[in-house]
């Protein structure tokens, strides 16, 4: 019975939908007839549906390429100004972290040097929501302070390996810093004394530009970069607790963890960073993690 009615008004539909009208348009004054058209609702359905598909690809067309788009919410465009400021953002802050860890293991380093390392009774016991997971991701709730102290521990886990793996070239036993020879970086005149008070913690040496400069000793290269005062700046560690620095370079011929010798080029002289202000090296000797005068050692 539903079938039957559910038919019926299924043929009812189809021969509505099917019946022929006559569209009309007359003169209003005179009811002169001045075209007239035979129409369906299926026609007319058809009509209205391609007519919205048309105007909803014209607007989409509209948006998509006319510079009207940049009024829209939504709409707008990064440009190459704003892509180049998320560049340089996200490479300010790798640089940030890259200088901070090597900030952190500076400090590490000059603490076995002294002979003041981080110890395992300096570091607070972790705390169950501190402890790391098995896959290496750190649980919620570790602060800032917890995460620098693990960076420094494990910097130091680090130096010792590496310090014990470098002894071999170096001498079994610590020797005076009078007894040690150090060659010297370049020869020239000095235009800068070492002075403690003036926080001028070692010598400028006069040198043509594009001369080489040698490493004083053997020793570990663990810092080759460019900071904004010293310009291409090298530092070496080397042993019985002694660090030289060879600053305001024009390039580096080393890398962090390059093993020099006595004597090997490791940078070039030049005249880069804001406090130089000609063609020189400022060479330093920190010895135990104080600065001693270069002209008590070196003969320029």
């Amino acid at each position: 019975m539903a079938l039957k009615f559910n038919g019926e008004r299924w043929k009812k539909w189809r021969e509505n939908i099917t019946k022929h009208y006559r569209f009309v348009i007359m003169n209003e004054d005179t009811f002169e007839e001045v075209g007239s058209y035979k129409l369906t609702l299926m026609n007319l359905y058809l009509f209205i549906s391609t007519l919205l598909v048309v105007l909803t690809c014209l607007v989409f067309l509209l948006i998509a390429y006319t510079p009207i788009k940049e009024y829209l919410p939504g709409f707008q465009p990064v440009s190459s100004n704003d892509r180049k400021l998320l560049e340089l953002t996200r490479e300010v802050n790798r640089m940030g972290q890259e200088m901070q860890a090597q900030e952190v293991y500076i400090k590490n380093l000059q603490r076995m040097l002294t002979g003041n390392p981080l110890r395992e009774r300096d570091v607070p016991k972790a705390t169950p929501d501190q402890t790391p997971t098995k896959d290496g991701a750190k649980k919620v709730g570790m602060s800032q302070v917890d995460e620098e102290m693990r960076r420094e521990v494990e910097l130091e886990r680090v130096g010792r390996i590496a310090k014990q793996s470098r002894s071999v070239g170096f001498a079994p036993s610590e020797k005076p810093i009078e007894q040690l020879f150090f060659a010297a970086p370049v020869n020239g005149e000095i235009s800068a004394h070492f002075d403690r008070q003036k926080s001028h913690y070692g010598v400028d040496v006069l040198a043509p530009r594009n001369a080489a400069i040698k490493a004083a000793m053997d020793g570990y290269v663990f810092l080759s970069e460019w900071t904004l005062e010293t310009g291409n700046t090298v530092g070496i560690q080397h042993d019985n607790g002694i660090l030289s620095f060879y600053k305001h370079n024009s390039s580096l011929l080393k890398k962090v963890g390059n093993f020099v010798r006595a004597g090997e080029a490791i940078a070039i002289v030049g005249n880069t960073g804001v406090l130089s202000s000609g063609p020189h090296l400022h060479f330093e000797l920190w010895h135990k993690g104080k600065p001693v005068d270069p002209v008590d050692y070196v003969t320029f």
